[in-house]
């Protein structure tokens, strides 16, 4: 009844200054039946970069006296852009579920973000030998832990 996919990446660590690179990125997902692979697998990238940006540079500040955002902007907010994300390859498992619908389709829009940061946050830990705990890892928190 449900969607299941997973997400694997390999990070570079720079242990000098702290930065983390995805240089490769792997999603597998078993959805039902895929009407269209192409329309399919661009939600499944667009998902992954949403998620790889939250883990590694996506984060808001709040002026603590009046609660606003003093990062309102997308001059001020750092997202991904096309050179930080690698090629990445996703693959479907061909399934039919006759109980979902008469289609047989599933979901794919939540799956698509579920586990990137994760993958992410393992796959440091993985380079590193350390867990860093909060998003998103910015070069900081990384040099932190390195000093430890």
């Amino acid at each position: 009844m449900h969607s299941f996919g997973t997400h694997f990446c390999e990070v570079r660590v720079d242990p000098e200054v702290g930065t983390v690179r995805v240089t490769r990125w792997v999603s597998v997902h078993a959805a039902g039946r895929i009407l269209n692979a192409k329309t399919a697998r661009s939600q499944i990238i667009g998902g992954s970069i949403f998620g790889i940006g939250a883990a590694l540079m996506e984060e808001t500040f709040r002026d603590p006296n009046l609660a606003r955002y003093t990062n309102a902007s997308l001059g001020e907010y750092h997202i991904p852009v096309n050179a930080d994300i690698p090629n990445m390859t996703v693959e479907f498992i061909e399934e039919h579920d006759p109980y979902i619908n008469a289609m047989g389709v599933k979901g794919i829009g939540e799956i698509s973000m579920v586990g990137v940061a994760a993958a992410v946050a393992n796959a440091v830990f993985h380079a590193t030998g350390k867990r860093i705990r909060s998003l998103p890892i910015t070069p900081d928190k990384v040099m932190n832990s390195l000093a430890v």
